[in-house]
């Protein structure tokens, strides 16, 4: 735990560093506002620079309230409540469009923490200038690579969003045309992959900073993404000294971060201070410590979305993860000290069957307070066993029982029972549909597996999802009126 603190108090001090001298951090030119010739002159400088663009991560766009949101509602995993707000309902009937504040923060804030990986990444030569007595080599690699990492990561959030970016591999007062996904994704790959041969691994680095085998799971992400199987079954090969969590709980809950499953997770820690989280929507400065994911979702909270009964069916007999995933009545929480009780799921609609467990500090208390500090594993190890289950399956010359013996792995875990090795190739794909969607569910992964495996419109039917329209959101009206290179007339179908 000490070591978690260490890194987020070095954020902290990351943020106020570089965006105290700036009052308009929604610039996309230059957030920082920093001479290089009077920064970049110790570890410390270097560090903060690096510091800043993890925060961005943290902000109401992305982590600390939207993100879950959109995509779990997209997925039709949540179905929403009354009190549900305006600006989330969308979300669940795909009627948002470029109006939508939500998709706004999570463009403008994607792209201010991609300024700032590329203004430590602008100023690659003064750092590798440094002495050593100042800063090592392998310290000026390692942030250089955890600036690659998050330049990387950031358009990863974005291109499966929104298809063709505007690229920015340096910071510019510009604003770019859109350019084809194909080369967004050759970016997001060569980033990755230098963060890889240059980041830490994960036992020498400090908690919650990106490191190697980090690296080497999103660039077998990335690949997977692209039907590249081989490169990307090459890539989470690298991914080793991780082991799965007996306890499947144990992925989340604030005592048991960093654990043996952990690849990379999104930090908060309510200790350090919460007083910005209302005004952090994108620029990631302040001190805004902490996620409403578990006020938000909480059936002893604001308890504005609940389980979809689609979600609670996919779950087989005896499958332990489903009770470390939802509260139903009967459940004990805080300390196994209460009950929930089925008046604990009423809503002005009547009864709800289910809760969300994931991410909820009900485990050790009886209210949200409003501030989580549960942080968020977007990176798990069960994730990449299945996603090399999958790379095996489909690969050419794949062979099916490799891919069913990763994929019992992660049954084993929950109890239920093994695959037979026989399977076909059609049957695996069943399998890892069903695998993913409750290994993984409330986690932000399902809708992307069902876009990226050409089966939404099949699974979301009823909903409002058209083929040829919703599969991306639409650039947010505030960048196609400010950049003369992006027009409304060039944005996604339908919009």
């Amino acid at each position: 735990m000490m070591r978690k603190i260490k890194y987020t108090i070095a954020v902290l001090l990351g943020i106020f560093t570089i965006n105290s001298c700036n009052d308009n951090d929604l610039e996309l030119s230059n957030p920082n506002e920093l001479s290089p010739e009077t920064y970049f002159k110790s570890e410390t400088q270097v560090q903060a620079s690096v510091n800043a663009a993890y925060a961005n991560l943290q902000t109401r766009g992305l982590y600390a309230r939207h993100i879950f949101f959109a995509l779990d509602n997209m997925a039709q995993e949540n179905k929403g409540n009354p009190q549900l707000e305006g600006n989330k309902k969308p979300f669940l009937d795909f009627s948002f469009d470029a109006s939508s504040d939500i998709i706004q923060f999570y463009w403008e804030t994607c792209y201010l923490g991609i300024s700032k990986a590329n203004f430590v990444l602008d100023n690659e030569a003064k750092i590798n200038a440094l002495p050593n007595s100042i800063l090592t080599q392998e310290k000026k690699n390692k942030f250089l690579g955890e600036a690659h990492f998050l330049r990387a990561y950031y358009y990863f959030l974005l291109v499966p969003r929104f298809g063709d970016l505007p690229i920015y591999t340096k910071q510019t007062i510009v604003g770019n045309p859109r350019s084809p996904k194909d080369e967004v994704y050759k970016l997001i790959v060569s980033d990755f992959d230098f963060a890889s041969k240059n980041l830490l691994s994960k036992n020498a680095e400090d908690k919650g900073r990106a490191t190697k085998e980090a690296a080497f799971a999103y660039l077998g992400k990335a690949l997977l993404y692209q039907k590249k199987y081989d490169e990307a079954l090459a890539a989470f090969s690298k991914v080793t000294g991780f082991s799965l969590e007996s306890n499947f709980y144990n992925n989340f809950m604030d005592e048991t971060e960093h654990g043996p499953e952990s690849i990379f997770e999104i930090e908060y820690d309510e200790k350090l201070g919460v007083a910005d989280k209302w005004g952090s929507d994108t620029a990631g400065d302040g001190v805004a410590e902490s996620t409403l994911r578990g006020q938000e979702y909480g059936n002893l909270g604001w308890y504005n979305v609940y389980p979809s009964d689609n979600l609670l069916d996919e779950y087989e007999a005896g499958d332990k993860r489903f009770g470390d995933t939802f509260y139903v009545p009967g459940s004990k929480y805080n300390n196994g000290a209460n009950t929930m009780t089925a008046a604990n799921f009423s809503s002005s609609e009547g009864l709800r069957r289910a809760g969300w467990k994931k991410y909820q500090n009900y485990y050790k208390r009886t209210d949200e307070n409003l501030d989580s500090s549960i942080n968020f594993k977007v990176m798990r190890y069960s994730d990449v066993l299945l996603m090399m289950a999958e790379c095996e399956s489909l690969r050419s010359g794949g062979v099916q029982a490799t891919a069913i013996g990763y994929i019992n792995q992660v049954r084993a875990r929950a109890g239920v029972p093994l695959l037979a090795t026989t399977l076909t190739k059609d049957q695996v794909f069943t399998a890892l549909i069903h695998e993913r969607k409750v290994e993984l569910a409330g986690e932000q992964v399902r809708f992307d597996d069902i876009i990226r495996w050409g089966i939404a419109s099949t699974q979301l039917a009823g909903t409002g999802f058209k083929a040829g329209k919703s599969e991306l959101w639409p650039i947010p009206n505030r960048e196609t009126s400010s950049n003369p290179n992006i027009k409304p007339s060039n944005n996604n179908p339908g919009y």
